[in-house]
């Protein structure tokens, strides 16, 4: 009869506890229409699916990427946060086993007396819970992996972005160097009108405070180059020193990248799952917060020795030394509701922040796929800017030599051309930045 009636309590209060603690999430990803944008029509196989050496064919960049990945302290951290995770999952998935406890005494009085029980017990915490716990631990430990991807894409993207901001520096200063030398020649041939009468100090003067101008702008280029490269030894774990890199222009990213369906972002941006991991997580926790309504059963027992050296291994007297409990939740029951209303309240912000995950998603895409744009529909223009003002700056000089065109007109023509050349190569960087962008935004960088 005992039997029965433990079997009885048990079949009850899993019943009682409900099919839906045991309910597995699933959770439901609607995109938002126009997820890119109106403008932007989305369609094919994504190019972000290439891993990140085949969209970085730069093997110097290559070779700094591979030693931050190694070295970066960011991602050292991210790694060990994923450690602790599964050592978490680890813990939720020993909940479903006993507790085995030892617990020797002895009595030093006449008549001394021992006795080495072990006792076998499951907690009262309820098998909803131990579930709930378990897949709530299944969710975080994915999501501090998705986490960790993350890190690596924003890390390979920040490596990228310095590296070719240090590229697009050496052009400009190559350019600044170029107009020195040349700035240099017509003052120097100005310096030599003026000792002969055929000029006067003024537009010497001139001339020497816009090399000057070039030889500042030059220093900050150098200051502003050598911050960069401070960067990225930061992010390589490396003390200040000359990064090695590749001429301007000399290795290329891909043309354009395909953006793929909407949906190709849920299954490629880490920080994305991460958001959709959150949803889950609290799911669980809610589903825990539900099991304490009911009532929860704990299961004891003992085996051991007594003084006389007999051991119990009657089974029918180990049956009568096992007890079982059922714990029903009486005065805490408004608390326990409280706490379960409160959990579904964080399952719905989870949900809320994940649907806004969504949509900066689908701005970061935008945004980059406009970027790409604008740099290309700029570059023709810059392109014919430069050819008519290098033109100009020629026939200026021309005309000065002849005595047809002031200083000034030099002067001004120079400036003009320096600053269209330096534009034309950060229009170039702005195009690179956007490339490297729209990759990393459609979940691109990770492998």
């Amino acid at each position: 009869m005992k039997h029965i009636n433990c079997i009885f309590i048990l079949a009850l209060s899993l019943v009682v506890t409900g099919c839906a603690l045991f309910k597995p999430y699933s959770g439901v990803r609607e995109v938002p229409d126009n997820l890119f944008g109106n403008e932007v029509v989305a369609g094919g196989e994504p190019s972000a699916d290439m891993s990140w050496r085949q969209f970085f064919t730069d093997p110097r960049l290559q070779e700094l990427i591979d030693t931050a990945l190694v070295r970066n302290l960011d991602l050292s951290l991210a790694t060990l946060r994923v450690e602790q995770a599964e050592e978490a999952l680890k813990a939720a998935r020993l909940g479903f086993l006993p507790s085995l406890t030892f617990t020797p005494s002895f009595t030093a009085i006449p008549g001394q007396s021992y006795a080495l029980p072990l006792s076998l017990g499951w907690d009262n915490q309820g098998l909803g819970s131990i579930v709930n716990r378990k897949r709530e631990a299944q969710a975080l430990a994915s999501q501090a992996s998705d986490n960790e991807q993350y890190v690596r894409l924003r890390l390979v993207a920040a490596v990228a972005k310095a590296y070719a901001q240090a590229q697009m520096l050496d052009r400009q200063l190559e350019i600044m160097e170029s107009t020195e030398q040349i700035w240099t020649s017509v003052y120097e041939t100005q310096k030599i009108l003026m000792e002969n009468g055929k000029s006067y100090s003024t537009s010497v003067n001139q001339m020497a405070a816009a090399l000057v101008d070039v030889r500042i702008q030059r220093k900050d280029a150098e200051n502003q180059l050598r911050q960069i490269e401070n960067s990225i030894c930061l992010m390589l774990g490396k003390t200040p020193q000359s990064i090695v890199r590749s001429a301007w222009g000399e290795y290329s990213l891909p043309s354009s990248i395909g953006t793929g369906v909407p949906a190709s972002i849920l299954e490629n941006r880490p920080d994305v799952r991460a958001a959709g991991r959150s949803v889950e997580a609290a799911y669980y926790v809610s589903r825990q917060a539900l099991g304490a309504i009911f009532p929860s059963l704990s299961l004891s027992g003992m085996f051991g020795w007594t003084t006389d050296g007999s051991a119990i291994s009657e089974p029918a007297k180990m049956v009568y030394n096992a007890v079982v409990s059922l714990a029903q939740p009486v005065f805490a029951r408004g608390q326990l509701r409280s706490a379960y209303k409160i959990s579904s309240l964080q399952q719905e912000e989870a949900a809320k922040n994940y649907a806004q995950a969504l949509i900066a998603a689908g701005n970061e895409v935008n945004n980059a796929l406009r970027a790409c744009q604008l740099a290309e529909e700029k570059d023709s223009l810059y392109k014919e800017q430069t050819e008519l003002l290098q033109d100009a700056y020629s026939a200026t000089r021309e005309l000065m030599a002849n005595g047809k065109a002031s200083y000034i007109e030099v002067l001004t023509a120079q400036d003009n051309l320096l600053k269209a050349q330096l534009g034309e190569a950060a229009n170039l960087y702005e195009g690179c930045i956007g490339l490297i962008d729209l990759y990393t935004s459609l979940g691109g960088g990770v492998r």
